[in-house]
Formats: structure tokens, C-alpha cells, sequence
């Protein structure tokens, strides 16, 4: 490991990877440092994605591509679904991935492309000098160490402990927590071409339930709930149980994960003098899913391209990486984020009368093309008397 870099990037997931292997192939040199001792795991993710979203940034691979997804069904407390096939549903559906095959692959291309690939090494503290990043103290394999760079990219998921401290407000309010709680079980009955969400607060309040196929009879089973409905005998894992008992009851499970998803807006601003933040750390998952792999991917690439342009310029002020939060939000995506986070908002205050009412209207409505303005007009075509709250929340996402 040398101690100088024209880029440091924190954490081997979609995002870093991406950000590592487009510095790496602009002509930078660059240091990718992952905590944990192996690319790719432990999983905490259901491992979907869309397949036009993918292809932009790899091209499809059967090895680690574990089922390819016919549809998406969205399925009411009531167990009303609205089914909705691949050429209508973009990217609500796609492929399932094997994440630890999937990210070593990334992590690979990174390295190829001329990326030093460090593992087990944790970045402990920024290197600060007049208040711009220039680096980080680090442990590898139990050894203090520096490492500095022009541009360091906070890629660390989820905790987005660096950004904190480099000074940026990583906070995530407690209700805008999802505590989720995954098996993958196999031997169990599925639809293998379909993702399954169940909706309900019997069910998974404030959250949803999914079933994601990994394969013949086999599939990520997981929830999310936010964190204020999360308490003794009510936690994600409780309701998980609850279902799998009644929908699984013969089923294995050969893993078991639990983490955390924020599903708030994305940091108020994702740079600093010397920092980018990308992926889940800048909080950029969609807050109606919970899918963060492709909006990873593209803020890593995103973030690689913006800092190779400020470090051939001699700049990597705040001020000279700005485009790149400019640009991520003005995005299709960023566009997208802030659009389901007023849905997300809204959905989560509807009980289940109110959800099966909504389902019961539109499940036999076949959609030209799935969108959520199009289900918001179906909905307010179909539901008179919910017309002021349906056309609030339209006018909220014009």
C-alpha cells in the first residue's frame, strides 16, 4: 500500500467500484480500501435491479445473475395483487443478483483498469488540513496507517461514518430508518419469475414484505419496517417470522441478515473540499423500494468522472466538485428520489382499509406503461372519494 494517491475511495460496494474504476481508467492513481476481509459480503441487500439500469453500466453475466424476473406483484393486505409484466414495469423488474459475485466482478473491472484493491482496512478518521479532506487514517489488518489524496470518495454505505466525520450531517431521523431483517430460504413454494411485495401494517407497517426468487424454489425473503414501529415483539424480525410461518412453513433458511435502510432525502449536499459522498452513504437509495444498487452505480461513475475533471485541474475545492451534486440531483434519478419520497410519505400514512380501497380499484387495470404518475391519475380517476388527498399528493409530485 503506498501512502499517496490522486484518489481514495472508501468502501467496495457498487458505488466505490465504480468511482474507483473510472478514476483508475481516466489515468488516476487509485486506492479502493473495503473494511471487511472480502469483496461482497455479508449481503444486506435483496439483490434486485433493472435490466436496462444494469446494462448501462455491465454487461449481464450469468454468474452472478441468480433469477431474470417476468414481473412485479404488489400485493394488498387483503391479498388483492396488481401484476405488472416486464414490458410495462421498466425497471420495477429485472434481475436478481448473487451481490457476492457480483460485487467482486465490479470490484475486478476496478482493478484491471489499474485501482489498488486493499481489503480489511477501515478508515478510521479523515486527514484534515484547513478544514479540506486530504486523506485518511486508516487500519489495515490491524496496522495504523495514512493514506492522502486529492479527492477522497465516501462510498462506505449505510453508517456513512467518514462524511460524518469530515463534518457533513449524516443524521437519519429514527421513522425514515427501515430495520430489515432477511432469510434466504429454499425448498419453498414461489412464483420463480415474480417479485412479490406485501403491503399492510399487520404485515410490515410502514414498510413492505418481499420475496425476491433466487432460482427455483429458493429466494431472499425479507422486510423492512421504519424504526418508530420497531419494538419488543414487534421488531422486523418478528413479522418475518410471523410470514414465513404462515406463507413458508416447510421451507429452510440457509442465511440470515439484518441491517438498516435509510429512506429519507438524500444529504443536503453530497460534497465538501476534498470529499464526494456516493451510494447509500449519501443516502441516495429510493425511498419508496429501498433499491439502491443501480443509484449506487451511478453516483459512483458520476463521482469518478467529476473528480478526475477537478484533479487534472489542480482544484478539488468544495466549490470545483459541485457539479457533482448538481448534477446527480438535476438527474433522472435524483428527480426520481425526491418524486418517491413524496409518495413514500403519503403511502405510509394510509391503514389498510385505505390500502385494500386502492389495490380493489385498479388491480384488473392493464398499464400502457407503469409509472407513478400514471398510478396516481389511475387512482384519483378511480377513488372520487379520496379526491383531495389523491390530488395533493399529485400536486406535490407537478
Amino acid at each position: 500500500m503506498k501512502n499517496n494517491y490522486d484518489m481514495l475511495v472508501i468502501g467496495g460496494g457498487p458505488a466505490g467500484a465504480l468511482a474507483a474504476k473510472t478514476a483508475a481508467e481516466a489515468g488516476n492513481s487509485v486506492c479502493l480500501i473495503e473494511k471487511r476481509p472480502a469483496i461482497g459480503t455479508p449481503i444486506r441487500c435483496a439483490e434486485g435491479i433493472g435490466k436496462e439500469l444494469l446494462k448501462e453500466y455491465i454487461k449481464p453475466d450469468p454468474r452472478w445473475i441468480s433469477a431474470e424476473i417476468e414481473r412485479a406483484r404488489i400485493i394488498a393486505p387483503n391479498g388483492t395483487a396488481i401484476s405488472l409484466d416486464q414490458d410495462r414495469a421498466g425497471n420495477e423488474v429485472g434481475y436478481v443478483l448473487d451481490r457476492k459475485v457480483f460485487d467482486r466482478e465490479l470490484v475486478w473491472q476496478a482493478a484491471e483498469a489499474g485501482a489498488d484493491i486493499i481489503v480489511k482496512t477501515r478508515a478510521t478518521e479523515p486527514i484534515m488540513e484547513n478544514g479540506a479532506v486530504r486523506g485518511a487514517k486508516v487500519i489495515s489488518v490491524g496496522t495504523p496507517a495514512e493514506i492522502r489524496a486529492e479527492v477522497v470518495i465516501a462510498a462506505d454505505g449505510t453508517e456513512a461514518q467518514f462524511a460524518r466525520r469530515a463534518g457533513l450531517d449524516t443524521t437519519v431521523p429514527l421513522r425514515e430508518m427501515m430495520s430489515c431483517a432477511q432469510y434466504v430460504m429454499t425448498d419453498i413454494d414461489i412464483d420463480a419469475g415474480s417479485t412479490d411485495f406485501y403491503l399492510g401494517n399487520e404485515i410490515a407497517p410502514e414498510g413492505y414484505l418481499w420475496v425476491f426468487p433466487k432460482g427455483e424454489r429458493t429466494a431472499n425473503v425479507g422486510i423492512g419496517i421504519t424504526g418508530r414501529k420497531s419494538h419488543d415483539g414487534s421488531r422486523a424480525k418478528d413479522y418475518l417470522d410471523r410470514f414465513v410461518a404462515k406463507n413458508f412453513p416447510g421451507g429452510k433458511t440457509i442465511e440470515a441478515i439484518v441491517g438498516g435502510v435509510p429512506v429519507c432525502r438524500p444529504l443536503t449536499c453530497t460534497v465538501a473540499d476534498g470529499l464526494i459522498v456516493a451510494g447509500d452513504a449519501a443516502r441516495v437509495v429510493d425511498p419508496i423500494t429501498g433499491g439502491g444498487i443501480g443509484n449506487a452505480m451511478y453516483t459512483g461513475r458520476l463521482a469518478g468522472q467529476v473528480a478526475t475533471r477537478c484533479i487534472e485541474a489542480g482544484n478539488c475545492s468544495k466549490e470545483a466538485l459541485m457539479p457533482y451534486d448538481t448534477e446527480w440531483r438535476a438527474s433522472r434519478m435524483g428527480k426520481g428520489i425526491e418524486r418517491n419520497y413524496k409518495v413514500k410519505e403519503y403511502f405510509i400514512t394510509l391503514d389498510d382499509t385505505k390500502l385494500n380501497t386502492l389495490a380493489d380499484s385498479i388491480a384488473n387495470i392493464s398499464f400502457k406503461e407503469f409509472s407513478v404518475a400514471a398510478l396516481i391519475k389511475e387512482l384519483i380517476v378511480r377513488n372520487p372519494r379520496m379526491l383531495l388527498e389523491l390530488k395533493a399528493l399529485k400536486d406535490a409530485l407537478a
